[in-house]
């Protein structure tokens, strides 16, 4: 007796210190097994609780009076599968008639509650089957992502959901996208895991960094292209912009347009084009856009309207050319001029990291998710890297990116140097990666 207590307690006692200093350890030897039986005791008395049950079938009251039976319970939706992971629980649910998706979604915090789980989201499969996923743990306060991920053409993981999903960005669903953050929020390490995610790619990489490439030109060896001053950011802008003009040049005389061609192998974009045509998609990642946007003079004023025209006119008609848009900022407003709210409509993914102002806020989830605003301004200072994510469709999630440091993403660049493309319309922005010699001090004055 008195070793199986000692056994108890050395138990217990790892199991808090996991709990502790490792959750995904604990839930992965202990809480995943709790969770489940918890799951499975309390469901029926949950659901009814949160009003997630339907009375019984009319024919089944008729039958327990006819039988003189007791009169049946409510039912809750069926159970089809309880499905463990290394964050939480997977639990799909067939729906009763007359319930719907959104009285799943509106009890999530009261199921969070009677189940003791950390969160709690939930999302349609089909009509009438509802995915309810469950973490165990706060997974974005110590970020890890899984060791194996979906790998797919210019789809790339770059951040970790609250409910341990994979948050991807990928550019054939999602061709163009506004990152905002302000100040030491976690906004140069989210940049810097999409370039590592896009290194090992076969894609050329175009950056402007009007800090003078304090950001992006460490990671030089792996870009096609650098502009570090907005009038270098001008001529590389233009020289995108008739590098798209040649690529539908080249869609148009490829399209394959004949009575003997089937309709599904027209071409109507570089992914329709045979492998040995296909031109090299392009990444174009603006680290500042307040930068390009601002102007004190008339010479200014003119590049700026330059600049704007060229990043709408990539926003608007760069998707089939392959050449999609990632532009970043700490400020993003309708005061930096006219353009930006029709370059802002062209931005189909949003990512909002913690903001200055809900002006900034507005502008990146105003249009299409509008509660998500609240939840971008209410980010704390201490939890850098946690960010609002959302889309056109409306829907949004909280992400955080693991932290890379920039040590890593420069060695991560510098072992898929050898896949940078040669672009010969961008052939002048290529950057050098020549050591640059170190300034010496100045002579001291008599």
């Amino acid at each position: 007796m008195t070793a199986f207590t000692v056994a108890l307690v050395l138990v217990v006692a790892a199991a808090g210190l996991l709990r502790w200093r490792r959750p995904a350890w604990y839930w992965l030897a202990f809480g995943v097994t709790l969770a489940a039986l918890r799951v499975l005791v309390r469901y029926r008395s949950v659901m009814d609780a949160c009003g997630l049950t339907v009375p019984p079938a009319r024919w089944r009251l008729s039958l327990a009076r006819a039988t003189n039976r007791p009169i049946p319970e409510p039912r809750p939706p069926r159970i089809r599968r309880l499905r463990p992971t290394r964050t939480g629980l997977v639990l799909r649910l067939k729906l009763r008639p007359g319930q719907d998706v959104f009285d799943i979604a509106a009890a999530s915090d009261r199921l969070r509650h009677s189940f003791s789980m950390f969160g709690v989201t939930s999302r349609e499969v089909r009509s009438g089957v509802v995915e309810v996923r469950m973490t165990g743990y706060d997974v974005l306060k110590r970020v890890q992502m899984p060791a194996e991920t979906e790998t797919l053409p210019m789809r790339v993981p770059v951040a970790l959901r609250e409910d341990g999903s994979v948050h991807y960005r990928d550019y054939r669903a999602i061709p163009h996208a506004l990152t905002l953050g302000a100040t030491e929020s976690g906004k140069s390490v989210y940049q810097r895991n999409l370039v590592a995610g896009l290194a090992p790619l076969d894609v050329a990489l175009v950056g402007i960094d009007c800090k003078q490439g304090v950001e992006l030109f460490p990671l030089a060896r792996r870009f096609s292209a650098l502009a570090d001053s907005p009038d270098s950011a001008a001529e590389l802008l233009d020289s995108l912009v008739a590098r798209m003009a040649d690529v539908y040049r080249l869609i148009r005389t490829q399209q394959r347009i004949t009575v003997d061609v089937p309709d599904a192998e027209i071409a109507a974009d570089i992914w329709d084009l045979p492998d040995e045509l296909r031109p090299t998609p392009v990444v174009v990642l603006v680290d500042e856009v307040a930068e390009l946007a601002l102007y004190a003079t008339k010479e200014e004023e003119k590049r700026r309207d330059r600049i704007i025209t060229a990043l709408v006119r990539l926003a608007q008609l760069g998707r089939a050319a392959g050449i999609y848009l990632e532009i970043c900022g700490q400020r993003f407003g309708s005061e930096l001029g006219k353009g930006i709210t029709m370059l802002r409509a062209q931005l189909t993914g949003r990512t909002a990291h913690r903001l200055n102002d809900e002006t900034s806020a507005n502008m990146a989830f105003g249009d299409i998710a509008p509660d998500a605003v609240l939840a971008a301004i209410q980010i704390p200072a201490e939890l850098r890297g946690l960010a609002i994510a959302g889309d056109a469709s409306g829907g949004w999630h909280r992400i955080r990116a693991p932290h890379t440091s920039l040590r890593q993403a420069v060695n991560l660049c510098n072992r898929y140097s050898d896949m940078t493309p040669d672009l010969p319309e961008l052939a002048p922005f290529r950057p050098t990666t020549e050591l640059v010699p170190s300034a010496k001090a100045s002579p001291a004055t008599a």
